[in-house]
């Protein structure tokens, strides 16, 4: 059997991986060998997350299969585990467990999702957040999920739009030390039969589709990025939402740039009301840069505050030794992402570029100093609480 399949899945795989890297051409350095080199292992990595995508669960047969955290594709939030399952509109499904202590769980349906299918045939459906939900003292729970309530039913209740496609669940937290992730199941509650042995047609037809999500990732997000340049240009932000977002979720983009010896001074004033924040690092082609292992990353929990109230990060290739550092794990150019939550008001954060040996005189004089040893330790606790939640 394998003589018979594999002749015809090798064409679609090359020109799945050629098309890919032809959208090499929509970054901004297309002919620069370093570009070029991470190109080529984003489109792998984009390529390994696909089969979770495509073989791990179908609509009758829910799992939890990782989301982008593993892999760092598509910026992931750092604070976010990503979960995600294809679900059908018609079919009824039970989500149990325990909500854990994460500052927040997050439940979106959509039709289509990305890389999965193209962007724009994608659409929202519904989202909202665990303060929708009736837990026990425990935090154990149960939520339905169909497209109509059940009569007498007068629990935890989300309505599937017909058309949904996808359920994708992230679990927030802020600190990372100290919270647990939630632990849940979910199952079809219709009759279905067991899980069924792909047939040799089906496995050709989805490792198929697995080529094709690279393209489909690059397409989707590569111009996402560009907009962002094209809008305000380098070193500005914008507020921006995206379709396949939380609807509640304000993002805060910006094109960065600077060189060896300069810094980036980021400085908003905070909302007075700011259920979650954040603020991030990606690399020039959308994805994240190293966070376990680089503090590319803040939220409340990690953030220093100035004397007046304001927040201020300096984004640097090296240490500034000031609080709120971000590394952007050597690269140069890439993209800044920040998160407001269901904050009110949604500030507008500025750039600034300085001279790192002038980094103090922008500062306010009261900015303490972060020693080598305390920037360490704050390092290694950022690796052990990473690792101990489930990113796989």
């Amino acid at each position: 059997m394998s003589g018979e399949i594999l002749p015809s899945i090798i064409p679609y795989i090359r020109e799945g991986l050629e098309q890919t890297i032809a959208t090499i051409s929509d970054t901004w350095k297309p002919d620069d060998p370093a570009y070029r080199a991470d190109f080529y292992r984003q489109v792998m990595m984009n390529l390994s997350y696909s089969y979770f995508a495509f073989f791990h669960a179908d609509a009758e047969h829910p799992d939890w299969a990782p989301l982008w955290n593993p892999v760092y594709t598509d910026q992931p939030n750092p604070d976010d585990i990503y979960l995600y399952t294809p679900i059908r509109g018609d079919l009824s499904y039970r989500i149990s467990g325990n909500r854990g202590t994460s500052a927040m769980v997050t439940f979106t349906t959509q039709h289509g999702w990305i890389g999965i299918t193209e962007y724009d045939e994608m659409s929202g459906n519904a989202d909202f957040d665990d303060r929708d939900l009736v837990t026990d003292d425990k935090g154990d729970f149960e939520l339905l999920m169909s497209a109509r309530r059940p009569d007498r039913h007068f629990g935890n209740f989300a309505q599937i739009a017909p058309d949904a496609t996808a359920l994708i669940v992230r679990f927030r937290m802020v600190d990372w030390e100290k919270e647990r992730d939630p632990q849940l199941s979910i199952e079809c509650l219709d009759s279905v039969g067991p899980k069924p042995r792909l047939s040799p047609d089906e496995i050709v037809e989805r490792i198929q589709a697995m080529t094709q999500l690279p393209l489909r990732y690059n397409k989707a997000f590569l111009p996402m990025q560009n907009a962002v340049k094209d809008e305000v240009g380098i070193n500005a932000f914008t507020h921006t939402k995206y379709t396949a977002g939380l609807t509640r979720q304000i993002y805060w983009p910006a094109v960065f740039e600077l060189d060896d010896g300069e810094a980036l001074i980021i400085e908003t004033e905070m909302p007075e009301k700011r259920y979650y924040w954040n603020i991030q690092m990606n690399d020039p082609y959308f994805n994240a840069v190293e966070f376990v292992y680089r503090l590319a990353s803040i939220n409340e929990s990690t953030a220093h505050f100035s004397s007046d109230g304001k927040f201020r990060a300096v984004v640097s290739l090296e240490d500034p030794g000031v609080p709120n550092w971000l590394d952007p794990a050597g690269f140069k150019q890439g993209t800044i992402y920040g998160r407001w939550y269901d904050c009110d008001p949604n500030p507008m954060p500025t750039i600034k570029r300085v001279k790192l040996a002038d980094l103090r005189s922008h500062l306010p004089s009261d900015t303490p100093q972060v020693t080598p040893e305390e920037r360490a330790n704050q390092l290694r606790r950022r690796v052990r609480a990473a690792q101990r939640r489930r990113r796989w």
